[in-house]
């Protein structure tokens, strides 16, 4: 059986007002451009719609919008002072061993010099393991190999932080 009402949360987001919205947005991912997309394309009547236009969004954002997008992620291991959703997201890396967090700080910083950015990946529900592997197969990408997927990376991070913004209770 399925609803034809839309979702509370979802409704909630389709009526904010549009500095509010592109706040919420913005709170999801930093690119201005997949933010403006987004806001553009409202009401959405069901979240599958919100994804799928959050999905094309990132698929059709520029170098320049991707760089913007990634400079609203802390590295991994070091989730930004005071931020929930970072430390939620990197929960993985916070029971993780000193060693393997200096391991992290020494392989984001050898991937940043290689890439000119921060190591982007999707965090949640990996291990700190998971992630120092992941990013130790990744460093040897080609750039423009690693582009795509930071880009595919980006899509699941937006597509869980929309979930969070429209399933919250008011």
């Amino acid at each position: 059986m399925t609803s034809t009402s839309t979702p509370p949360g979802l409704a909630r987001f389709n009526v904010l007002e549009e500095p509010a919205a592109l706040a919420a947005l913005h709170e999801a991912c930093a690119s201005t451009a997949w933010a403006a997309r987004l806001l553009a394309a409202r009401p959405y009547a069901t979240v599958d719609e919100l994804y799928t236009a959050s999905d094309s969004a990132t698929a059709d954002l520029t170098a320049a919008d991707l760089e913007q997008a990634m400079s609203g992620h802390p590295p991994i291991g070091r989730p930004k002072p005071g931020d929930p959703t970072s430390a939620r997201e990197q929960r993985g890396m916070a029971g993780a061993s000193e060693e393997l967090k200096a391991e992290m700080l020494e392989l984001n910083l050898a991937y940043q010099d290689r890439f000119g950015h921060v190591f982007l990946i999707c965090a949640t529900g990996r291990t700190g393991e998971q992630m120092r592997d992941a990013l130790k197969e990744r460093i040897g990408n080609a750039p423009e190999q690693e582009r795509e997927i930071v880009r595919t990376e980006l899509g699941r991070i937006n597509r869980i932080r929309l979930a969070r913004l429209v399933e919250e209770d008011a």
